[in-house]
């Protein structure tokens, strides 16, 4: 049964983030004895938006039964425009109750991420997921040196811009969407392995890219490449899951990889529904 604990945090911070290091954040000392145990968690974290103080709510599920003797690597998963955070419940609960990964889902501002689209909120979410991450290190049998993100449609766009711009991350899954032309890889990125998922009938973020909800979208290929090029993967190889081609790119900086799975016919909800999806994505993260 999952069970809310409500507590609150309050965290005051001001200025961007690049390329903020996980280190900064977890390697503060703790005193292990003042550290909470790890259960199911609603944590509030206080930010300032506009001039106006918000609480922001985390969920975080822990398994059914906590191992006291192991740390739990950790999936911090960002939910698409319009929607809530607990939608993650349902997709990735048979996971995180038998114990594969601790399962952290943030709530976007106005329901949507600040990713760099023409979104509502003006909230500043690389802020707001350092602000998580502190909260993070404060709880008793967490990896955090094995952090994995997976967003969907605006969230992946967040997943995409945190990848770019801090070192969180070990490897990350966006879903129904690509890297857009203002946000891209550069010098200062950390090598992060990568599995990008489109679907070849999406008509909300079209699997060939182009201007759509504010961003201007590369091709689904175009995007993969560009991330394999800035890790200096080798050219990719195709392979079959089923009907649907993966594009496989290898020995990246950092014994990282580049994937991308293009799903035939599949539309912008080919997420929801489709449990199969996500023994692929944990299947891929967790090798990292």
């Amino acid at each position: 049964m999952i069970r809310y604990f409500f507590f609150l945090l309050m965290i005051f911070s001001c200025g961007s983030s690049q390329e903020t290091e996980v280190s900064e954040f977890v390697d503060q000392p703790v005193n292990i004895d003042t550290k909470k145990n790890l259960q199911d968690d609603v944590v509030f974290i206080s930010q300032i938006i506009d001039g106006s103080l918000v609480q922001r709510e985390v969920l975080i599920e822990a398994p059914d039964f906590v191992d006291v003797t192991k740390n739990y690597p950790v999936v911090i998963a960002f939910h698409g425009r319009n929607t809530l955070n607990d939608t993650w419940i349902n997709k990735l609960n048979r996971y995180t109750s038998r114990g594969d990964f601790i399962g952290v889902y943030p709530q976007g501002y106005l329901k949507t991420w600040n990713s760099g689209g023409n979104e509502p909120s003006t909230a500043n979410d690389i802020e707001f997921i350092d602000s998580v991450i502190v909260e993070l290190g404060k709880y008793k049998n967490l990896d955090m040196e094995r952090m994995y993100g997976i967003g969907t449609s605006n969230g992946s766009s967040m997943i995409n811009k945190l990848a770019i711009e801090t070192s969180y991350f070990k490897a990350v899954s966006p879903i129904v969407s690509q890297l857009s032309r203002s946000n891209l890889p550069n010098q200062n990125t950390n090598p992060v392995a990568v599995l990008q998922i489109n679907g070849s009938a999406d008509t909300t973020i079209p699997i060939n890219g182009g201007p759509k909800l504010g961003y201007v979208f590369l091709d689904a290929l175009e995007s993969a490449t560009t991330w394999a090029e800035a890790f200096s993967c080798d050219n990719f190889i195709i392979n079959k899951i089923g009907d649907d081609d993966i594009y496989i790119f290898k020995n990246c900086d950092d014994s990282k990889e580049v994937h991308y799975l293009r799903i035939e016919d599949g539309e912008h909800n080919l997420h929801w529904g489709n449990p199969n999806l996500f023994d692929i994505v944990w299947g891929f993260l967790m090798r990292f």
